[in-house]
């Protein structure tokens, strides 16, 4: 089973950025498509955005134009910048391979007015 370890959250002011990393234990992530979902406290998780093998990108509106997804496969890893991040953007970040549940552990964003 492949393991997904996520970095990068840490406390930031508004306005500011962030890139999280997702990296894989295998070279799983090659074939599949890879994802950012976020779940902040009281609500559901929901998704953020997702890059396809073929490097299709989709993104929540709530975050399109200030985030990025991008992969490198050469390194099992997965990435998300985050710029002009905003309050509304605290949660914990969680990667994930396929549409199973390969879940990573999550890595906590938090953004202070």
């Amino acid at each position: 089973q492949v393991q997904l370890v996520e970095s990068g959250g840490t406390l930031v002011q508004a306005g500011g950025s962030l890139r999280l990393s997702c990296v894989a234990s295998t070279n799983a992530m090659r074939g599949n498509t890879m994802g950012w979902y976020r779940q902040a406290p009281g609500k559901q998780r929901e998704l953020v955005a997702t890059i396809s093998a073929a490097a299709d990108r989709v993104y929540a509106n709530s975050v399109k134009g200030r985030f990025t997804i991008s992969r490198d496969n050469s390194k099992n890893t997965a990435y998300l910048q985050m710029d002009n991040l905003k309050p509304e953007d605290t949660a914990t970040y969680y990667c994930r391979l396929g549409f199973g549940n390969d879940w990573g552990q999550g890595t906590q964003v938090t953004v202070s007015s």
